[in-house]
């Protein structure tokens, strides 16, 4: 029997690229064409649609289509991720009974080194499939045939870029019906898939409450059957984690340099303190969720937001290559296994990707998807660059992350230098923070590459002694400037940041560890949206752990992530310094943890006995011709946290 033979989309063009761009969605829903098209592809996907035009008036009759078990039907795709754990186009032991707990089950590769490149085949076969319908479609219309027919060659998967837009628009959140141009021109109003897929039947496989629900649902309002999305929690939710977001984003970009501590959430974070790409993507996962699918890894992808979210997770995937060249999935433990990948077993760059066959007889492996124009898509970043100049990529990459997500370290810069605290009459130290030189860069800094022009001419005037104390605009999220003190990069600016550690299962499913700068307010609904909120990190679980053999067979696994600290104490803590011996007291006194399931059931401290949080402070330089801030050695504060429940284990 033939394989579906996995190549991702192909034709289209983008000028100055190697391949077609995938579009951030908030760009992409104004792509009239495009967006036409991709709305019909996907309900074409979930169902049948018929659109019949009477009187230049169109209606869609809704016939169900692809049975739910066909190879390249929605639910058999997102199925791959997770329930009802069944062998994808014959890959795996098909002997293997679905409802055995014990047996092998799922091609799960979360917590290990092939977490990125597992998931980068996995959004360019939806890709593949959805351009497909929309070519069918195209081929349909009676006006502008050759705009849409050029559009549908050019319709990659849009990405949702969360660390700068949180919120995604309405189109994908609140809208029950979208606008599109309809084969006959016309505009008509069309039941939105984005907004939730309807299962046609509920799997059997299925757990409470997921098998009660007859479509996905976000933040939904109960567990029972009729419960509703609730959307203005799910707004506020994701708002509250916009300037964290962005933080772990930049931090991820900047200063994590091994593939370890990039791929996933293990513990290890290459002395960093930052978070992996698998600890950014989970906090997605359960903000997006609530108590819905999309916070549980077991049916996550039947929400047709997951791959909003993992094409982001992808284009991070290249973000981070290019700064970063020559650095790829290096050799790491599969963990629990999968139907293809025996537990405990060293992965690689050669391992199978299963279940995604790239011939009849092989598998798609890392080595084989470095390059994403041969699967036939790239990102806006790479637009107009020379791909065989790795050092010019890179810093132009730079740049490009500057803009977008730089800016959290040059905002606490410039509120130190406002505060009301730092004046003329103050000590040097309670402004500059340490009155070092600039640091070296650790043996584990990023290669030294042309320096960002902007970022290089501007360190160059603040450096300057001829600048009489000017100050110096740095793009802060591509839009404001942030003003920067003549001396900026003479100075050391302290990173705090709160690791936390914990075991992925202990809490029976998705939960977060909430943390916070000053009082905590007694309603847990207020936590989110309360000012002393700092951040949080998200453990995405499991709910039914058994039916996974990854799961099942590392119920005892730590995850681990990082929230970061700098603006809330620059907000909340009137300081005026970073400096240890001025923030380890005030976060002594100051610094308090909740754990919250993600249903918002609160858990007792007492019952997570593996949580634990500790701070540490990594000092920081800008030097010249340096794209990004370089860390130095991170000092550990475990005093801070020591002595309560879930702090540090060691003063």
């Amino acid at each position: 029997m033939s394989k579906f033979i996995v190549t991702g989309a192909t034709g289209g063009s983008t000028q100055g690229a190697a391949a077609s761009n995938r579009i951030e969605i908030n760009d992409f829903v104004k792509i009239e064409d495009q967006f036409s098209l991709y709305i019909q592809a996907l309900r074409q996907y979930f169902i049948t649609l018929l659109l019949t035009i009477d009187d230049h008036k169109a209606t869609a009759e809704h016939i169900y289509g692809q049975q739910q078990p066909d190879v390249d039907s929605f639910f058999s795709l997102a199925g791959i991720h997770g329930l009802p754990y069944q062998p994808w186009d014959g890959a795996g032991d098909q002997s293997v009974d679905p409802t055995d707990p014990d047996a092998w089950q799922g091609y799960c590769t979360h917590g290990n080194v092939l977490f990125p490149t597992f998931h980068r085949p996995y959004v360019f076969l939806f890709e593949q499939v959805l351009q497909a319908a929309a070519i069918n479609i195209a081929a349909t219309y009676t006006v502008d045939k050759d705009r849409f027919t050029q559009a549908a060659l050019e319709l990659r998967q849009p990405y949702w870029d969360w660390a700068k837009n949180s919120v995604p628009p309405a189109e994908v959140i609140s809208l029950d019906q979208v606008t599109i141009i309809a084969p006959n021109g016309q505009k008509t109003q069309v039941d939105n898939p984005l907004r939730r897929y309807t299962f046609n039947p509920i799997d059997p496989s299925f757990p409470d409450p997921y098998s009660g629900w007859q479509t996905t649902l976000r933040h939904p309002d109960s567990t029972d059957p009729d419960a509703q999305d609730n959307v203005a929690e799910l707004t506020s939710t994701l708002k509250s984690a916009q300037r964290q977001l962005r933080t772990k984003t930049y931090n991820l970009l900047t200063r994590v340099h091994t593939w370890p501590a990039f791929s996933n959430h293990t513990p290890g974070d290459g002395g960093s303190t930052s978070n992996s790409l698998e600890a950014i993507h989970d906090g997605i996962h359960t903000d997006v969720g609530g108590n819905g699918q999309m916070s549980d890894p077991s049916v996550a992808a039947f929400d047709p937001i997951f791959f909003l979210h993992h094409c982001n997770v992808d284009r991070m995937l290249s973000l981070w290559s290019a700064l970063n060249p020559g650095v790829w999935v290096t050799p790491g433990k599969a963990t629990g296994g999968t139907w293809t990948i025996p537990p405990d077993t060293s992965v690689d760059k050669t391992t199978d990707l299963t279940p995604f066959w790239s011939s009849q007889s092989a598998y798609w492996a890392s080595s084989e998807v470095t390059a994403t124009s041969n699967v036939g898509y790239t990102y806006p970043e790479f637009n107009g660059l020379n791909m065989n100049d790795p050092n010019a990529v890179r810093a132009a990459v730079a740049q490009k992350v500057n803009q977008l997500y730089g800016g959290s370290i040059f905002s606490s810069i410039s509120a130190l230098s406002a505060s009301p605290a730092v004046s003329a009459a103050t000590k040097p130290a309670a402004v500059h923070v340490a009155s070092t030189p600039a640091a070296a860069a650790p043996a584990h800094s990023t290669p030294a590459a042309a320096p960002v022009p902007h970022v290089q001419a501007n360190l160059a005037h603040v450096a300057g002694p001829h600048n009489g104390g000017a100050h110096v605009a740095v793009p802060h999220n591509g839009d404001a400037n942030i003003a920067v003190p003549h001396n900026a990069a003479e100075r050391v600016i302290w990173d705090w940041t709160a690791r936390i550690q914990v075991k992925k299962y202990e809490v029976g499913g998705s939960f977060s560890v909430l943390l916070f700068l000053g009082a905590v307010p007694d309603d847990p609904k207020q936590w989110r949206t309360s000012p002393s909120f700092a951040g949080a990190h998200h453990v995405f679980a499991n709910s039914v752990p058994d039916r996974c053999a990854n799961c099942r067979t590392h119920r005892d696994a730590e995850v681990e992530g990082f929230v970061h600290l700098d603006e809330g104490i620059t907000e909340h803590s009137g300081l005026g310094s970073l400096e240890p011996n001025v923030v380890e007291p005030y976060l002594t006194h100051n610094l308090h943890w909740h754990v919250q399931k993600a249903s918002g059931q609160v858990v007792d401290l007492s019952s997570v006995p593996s949580l634990e949080v500790t701070v540490f402070a990594t000092p920081l330089t800008l030097p010249l011709g340096s794209d990004f801030p370089v860390p130095g050695e991170r000092r550990h504060h475990g005093g801070i946290t020591h002595g309560r429940t879930g702090g540090s284990r060691n003063a």
